[in-house]
Parts: C-alpha cells; sequence; structure tokens
C-alpha cells in the first residue's frame, strides 16, 4: 500500500472515530509526509488512547509546521489545546507557557478570530481556581458569543457549560442547569469534537452531584458510559465516568458494585497517566467503608484521598463522629461553615453539619443549620437536597421535642429518598421517624418504621446503622447484659467468629473474648451454642 493510501485510509478512520485504526495508521506513516492538519489528528488520538508524550509531541510539531507556513492563528490554536490537554494532566505551569505563547501570536493578528474565544476560556479558568467568580463570568459569556458567531461548536459547549457551573455556584442553581442542560445539545448532535465534549460531560455530572440531583447526573452518567463504549480504546474521561458510576451506586446501596466502580477508576487513572481526581476516588471509597463499618479501611482511603491534595469532608467528619471523636467533628465543620461562602459547597455541608450537631448536643446550631439547608434546597429545587433538607428540619426538631412538628418533614423526606431510589437515605430517615412515633405514643407505628429500617441497612450491608436500629428495637435487655454485650452476643448467634466479631465491631480480639466471658457468667453457660438459644429464645436476633 502506498503512503497516500495509507494517509488516506488513517484519514477516514480518524473521521469515523475509529481512533485505534487511526492511531495506527498515522503513526506507521514516515513523520515527513504528514500535513500539521496529520499531526493534529494523530495528536488528537494520541489523547484519547492515553499515550500522552505522543501526544505532545505530535502537537508540538502541528504547532511548528504551522509556524514555517506563515500560520498563526492555526500555530496558536494547536497551543491552546495543548495547554488544554497538559492542564487536564495536573501541569499547569507548561499548559500556562503554551497559553502564553499563543496569546503572543494572536496578538500579531489584526482579524477577529475564534482562537481568542478559546484564550478568554483559559482566562476564565485562572479567574474560577482562584475563587473571582465576578471576573470570570463575563469571560464566559464572551467566549459563548465568539462561539455562537463563528459557528465553533467546541468553543460554545465549553463556554455554555461554563457559564451554567458558575450560575449555580452563585445560587442560581435552577438557571445553572438549564445551561448545563443546553451545553449537550452540540454533543448530542456529535457535532462536538471528543476532548471537549469528555470535558463538558464531566462538568455535567459533576454540578449535578453538586447539588444531589441525582436523577439528572443518572441519565447523564448513563449517556456519558454509552458515548465511552462508543469509541474502542478511549482512555480519558474512562476513569471519570467510574468515578461518577460508582457514586451513583453508593446512592442506591449497591456499595460491592460502587466499591468495583471506584477500582477500575483507579486502573483508568493509572492507564491515562493519573489525574488530580484520583483524591476523589479515595475519598468516595472511603465514604463506601464507612458506611459498612469498616472505619479503618475508610480511614486509610480518606489519607490517600488527603495525599492526593483532595479533602474528604464532610465524609472524614462524620468518619470522627463514628469513631466517637465529637468534639473533632465538630470542630472541623464549625471551621468549614466559617469559610465557605459559596452556596453549593454549603449545601454539601450542611447535612453532614446538622448531625454533628445534633450529636454534640449543639440544638440551637442544628436547628439553624437544618433551617439554611431547607432555604437552599428550596432555591435550587433539587429533589435529593429536598429530601435531605426535611430529613435535617425532622430531625432537628425532634431533638428539641417538636415531635409532631417534626413528622411532616420525615415523611416527605421518605418519600422523596424512595423516589430517588436511595435505601441508606431513606432508611434513616425512616429511622429517625420511628422514633418520633414513639415519642409520640403510637408505638405500633414507630416499631414498623424501625423494623423497616433495620431490615434496609441489613439488606444493603449497612452494618453499624442496622445494629444501631436493632438496639432501638430490642426489649430491655435480659440477665444485666449490657448493650455492648448484646451486640456481641447477636453476632455469636449468627454464627461469627471471635475475630469477625472484631472486625464487624472495631474491637480487639481480646476485648471480644473478654465480653463474651462476661456473657457467659451472666447466662450461666458453658458454650456459644447455648448463648445463641439464649438469644433466640429472649428475641434478642
Amino acid at each position: 500500500m502506498g503512503v497516500v493510501e495509507e494517509l488516506v485510509r488513517a484519514r477516514d478512520a480518524y473521521d469515523r472515530r475509529d481512533w485505534l485504526s487511526a492511531y495506527e495508521g498515522l503513526s506507521e506513516v514516515e513523520a515527513d509526509t504528514l500535513t500539521a492538519a496529520d499531526f493534529f489528528r494523530l495528536a488528537t488520538v494520541a489523547f484519547l488512547l492515553g499515550h500522552r508524550n505522543d501526544c505532545v509531541q505530535a502537537m508540538q510539531r502541528a504547532h511548528r509546521l504551522h509556524l514555517d507556513a506563515g500560520e498563526p492563528v492555526a500555530a496558536a490554536r494547536c497551543g491552546l489545546w495543548l495547554g488544554m490537554v497538559l492542564e487536564l494532566a495536573g501541569e499547569p505551569a507548561v499548559a500556562g507557557g503554551w497559553v502564553s505563547r499563543s496569546e503572543r501570536l494572536l496578538d500579531q493578528v489584526t482579524d477577529d478570530v475564534v482562537e481568542r474565544g478559546y484564550l478568554l476560556i483559559d482566562r476564565m479558568y485562572g479567574h474560577v481556581f482562584s475563587g473571582a467568580m465576578d471576573q470570570a463570568m463575563p469571560l464566559a459569556t464572551e467566549a459563548e458569543g465568539y462561539g455562537r458567531r463563528f459557528g465553533d461548536a467546541d468553543l460554545t459547549a465549553l463556554a455554555v457549560s461554563s457559564v451554567g457551573r458558575m450560575l449555580m455556584h452563585t445560587g442560581r442553581v435552577p438557571e445553572g442547569l438549564a445551561r448545563l442542560d443546553e451545553s449537550m445539545t452540540g454533543i448530542a448532535a456529535g457535532e462536538v469534537g471528543p476532548l471537549v465534549a469528555g470535558t463538558v460531560y464531566c462538568s455535567m455530572i459533576e454540578g449535578c452531584q453538586e447539588v444531589a440531583d441525582f436523577d439528572r447526573a443518572a441519565e447523564w452518567t448513563t449517556m456519558l458510559t454509552r458515548w465511552c463504549e462508543e469509541q474502542p480504546g478511549l482512555v480519558p474521561f474512562t476513569g471519570q465516568c467510574a468515578v461518577h458510576r460508582g457514586q451513583i451506586m453508593r446512592v442506591r446501596g449497591a456499595y460491592d458494585a460502587a466499591l468495583e466502580e471506584l477500582e477500575r477508576a483507579l486502573v483508568r487513572y493509572d492507564l491515562a497517566g493519573s489525574s488530580p481526581a484520583v483524591g476523589l476516588v479515595w475519598a468516595e471509597r472511603g465514604e463506601v467503608l464507612r458506611i459498612r463499618g469498616d472505619l479503618p479501611g475508610a480511614e486509610s482511603a480518606f489519607e490517600h484521598a488527603v495525599a492526593h491534595g483532595h479533602e474528604p469532608q464532610p465524609s472524614l467528619a462524620l468518619l470522627w463522629l463514628d469513631q466517637g471523636r465529637v468534639s473533632a467533628a465538630t470542630a472541623v465543620v464549625e471551621r468549614l461553615l466559617s469559610e465557605v461562602g459559596d452556596p453549593v459547597a454549603r449545601a454539601r455541608l450542611l447535612p453532614a453539619a446538622t448531625e454533628i450537631r445534633l450529636a454534640a448536643g449543639a440544638l440551637d446550631e442544628a436547628a439553624a443549620s437544618a433551617d439554611e439547608l431547607a432555604g437552599l434546597a428550596a432555591e435550587f429545587q433539587c429533589t435529593g437536597l429536598q429530601a435531605a433538607a426535611d430529613h435535617a428540619l425532622g430531625s432537628a426538631l425532634g431533638a428539641r421535642g417538636d415531635l409532631a412538628g417534626a413528622v411532616p418533614h420525615l415523611r416527605r423526606a421518605a418519600r422523596l429518598w424512595t423516589r430517588l431510589e436511595a435505601p441508606l437515605e431513606t432508611a434513616r430517615t425512616r429511622t429517625v421517624l420511628g422514633q418520633a412515633f414513639r415519642g409520640l405514643g403510637d408505638e405500633a407505628s414507630g416499631i414498623a418504621e424501625l423494623t423497616a429500617a433495620r431490615r434496609t441497612f441489613a439488606e444493603i450491608g449497612a452494618l453499624p446503622a442496622e445494629r444501631e436500629v436493632a438496639a432501638m428495637l430490642a426489649p430491655t435487655a435480659p440477665a444485666g447484659l449490657t448493650a455492648r454485650e448484646v451486640e456481641v452476643l447477636r453476632l455469636v448467634a449468627a454464627g461469627r467468629s471471635n475475630p469477625e466479631i472484631a472486625t464487624e465491631l472495631v474491637l480487639s480480639e481480646k476485648t471480644v473474648a473478654r465480653h463474651l466471658s462476661n456473657i457467659f457468667a451472666k447466662l450461666d453457660v458453658r458454650s456459644r451454642t447455648a448463648a445463641a438459644a439464649f438469644a433466640y429464645e429472649h428475641h434478642l436476633v
């Protein structure tokens, strides 16, 4: 096959988004026969297949060929593209160098060109990362104008997506979500290139996650998964896709599947040459392990998140609460509440802050955080946030003794969580509702809610929560058993060994043995079988 025919086939593969064939064809042709456009194609497919060095080298060749041909605008576009790739790779200094070079090239051009719009996007990101949204928003809006004026689908999608995220972070969440939906129209129509499409997909889903818009997040995650699967060999964005799937699975109580997806994300990020988002993967893993009661595993995962530059809050504060470190958990949420002004970030923090304040006995402060969350939920109009707000309001009212006032909020929260297919949150709300019913004298309804909650916790593997509700349902412990001894006895009756009991209850084996010795003495039995029989006879399991 001649060189010309090889190039034609490689270019055709590129147009068909057959990245593997395009990469193979363009790589095998003698470099001297490739045009600047061919090097641009090669850089693109190398990036998509995870060959970062090849990507950078090919784009540098395209940049040089355009310069040699006296094409400063095309050369600037290559430099801006390089800046975006290197920024995604976590190399901001090198990325900034290429952007500055592109800016100097555009200074030589008198005509208004679309590349100036991409330069605005880069400047916008600089302001976003420094927290100056008021300076970033006009740049994104101006970049959107460039995209529409020049009919550049990539620039338009990037700019509209950026406007949407910034609107959200200034409190205009419904308007921001609408712009994010709009940014996806060009992608759905196949008009947007893969680098920008993947970036916008992930930005869209991250925005939905931030405001607990789980329905929208699940819908776009499904589309992102399909988009990735339609491009064999794709490496970038597949890590983010796995993270988003893991997040949805966590919300739906599928913890084993969530951990598998998060592990897959780590593998994909490793193939792509790591990523700043690795810390998020570890934070998500830590949250799943915390829910399941593996507190040492959760602590280790959160340490990995911090090591990768990600602060796993408020999940880490909730872990400290689970460990009985109430003062530490309280201190960190109070610090974060004093630091965070962004309404979206506060909405993510307030549910945990309310829970921790209640645990610390700070009832007035808990009521204040619940009220603030309710106000944000009303503004944001996202079902998940409304459910969280109702749960927080109901919990705060119940803790202050207004059980009748708590019940409507808790009922609505349980209904919304059920609609969102969020079993853990549904069961957590039904637990508080059951306690409220009991406090109002409706023992039968209270037991029904608590029993349903316990069953859900057991089914999804949220063992600490299941044990807590089981203790609420247990009658006064017979034979003078303590609450901890009842927990140990239940696990003995379930056939657990001492090491297994130690792991589930986060105790040492020596402590478990001591508890078991005390149980045998109090029950006047000599075997685990006899102790298990006592547990069944007295309805402790």
